[in-house]
């Protein structure tokens, strides 16, 4: 049966797989070179190692986002999103828009919320902490205690669809991002950058951590961020004071990361490479 092979994730990019008793196994077989299939990888890292591991060559197809439609803002429903938040009027909504696992490096956001002259020094987690245990949670929150950052797990808000479920109000994650006035994207590891395209796609600023396939893929395509090389420094702080004082000042760069994603990582140009592997078969 022809198929593509879209390889997300391989277990070589994860350091709690490695350890296991079926490394010939996997080295052997997964995934599997068969004449029936084409590979697809969403970075260049990936593809190169799928080469030199397996042998097997592959199409890049990165995260994509129908960036031909331009979102919503707030309306009715969500108006009251920062009070249900427990925000006040002037007060910066700082999104940290993943899941709570220990690669996204979330204690990045914290030190950048605890180093800001924040009045309500905040940052807003809207997934789930539990995919890998809570040990990382845990820790973060009395790094966060420690630190003076209130850190928000708004999970028990979000769902996929608006909704009540037990007499509360739940959002999207759709009606969080037209409220933030930051993103923060700290990662130390990403396969792609999901929460990063979403944020371009909202027009939001983002403090970025450069990790791996944001320096091969993203950076170079000409998108500006603040951007974190591991830690916080002075620079990155004093970006995001300036940036939160008069938010209009990005009004251009926002919009030119925008067309620099609609270019790049919309559902045109995964038409487009789809079309090309399809027919290759």
């Amino acid at each position: 049966i022809p198929a593509i092979a879209h390889g997300h994730d391989f277990y070589w990019e994860r350091e709690r797989y490695q350890s296991n008793r079926i490394l010939d196994l996997l080295d052997r077989a997964f995934p599997p070179s068969l004449p029936s299939l084409q590979h697809v990888t969403i970075n260049t890292i990936a593809r190169d190692r799928l080469q030199d591991r397996r042998h097997i060559e592959s199409t890049i197809i990165p995260n994509v986002f129908d960036f031909s439609r331009p979102p919503g803002g707030v309306d009715a429903y969500s108006r009251d999103l920062r009070q249900a938040l427990g925000l006040q009027a002037q007060a910066p909504l700082i999104l940290q828009p993943t899941r709570v696992i220990r690669r996204k490096g979330i204690e990045l956001a914290i030190t950048l919320v605890k180093r800001l002259s924040l009045a309500q020094p905040d940052l807003f987690i809207p997934h789930s902490a539990s995919d890998e245990g809570l040990n990382y949670w845990h820790w973060l929150e009395r790094e966060a205690r420690l630190m003076g950052v209130r850190l928000h797990l708004i999970d028990q808000l979000v769902s996929t669809s608006r909704l009540k479920r037990g007499g509360r109000k739940m959002y999207s994650l759709w009606d969080i991002y037209p409220h933030a006035d930051l993103v923060t994207y700290p990662s130390l590891y990403e396969g792609f950058g999901n929460a990063l395209l979403e944020a371009v796609y909202f027009r939001l600023p983002v403090v970025v951590n450069r990790y791996p396939v944001y320096n091969a893929d993203i950076k170079p395509l000409g998108f500006e961020f603040i951007e974190l090389d591991g830690f916080v420094d002075d620079h990155s702080v004093s970006a995001v004071q300036d940036l939160l004082a008069d938010p209009q000042d990005s009004r251009e760069v926002l919009d030119q990361n925008y067309n620099i994603a609609r270019e790049h990582f919309s559902l045109e140009v995964l038409e487009s490479k789809l079309r090309t592997v399809l027919g290759s078969f």
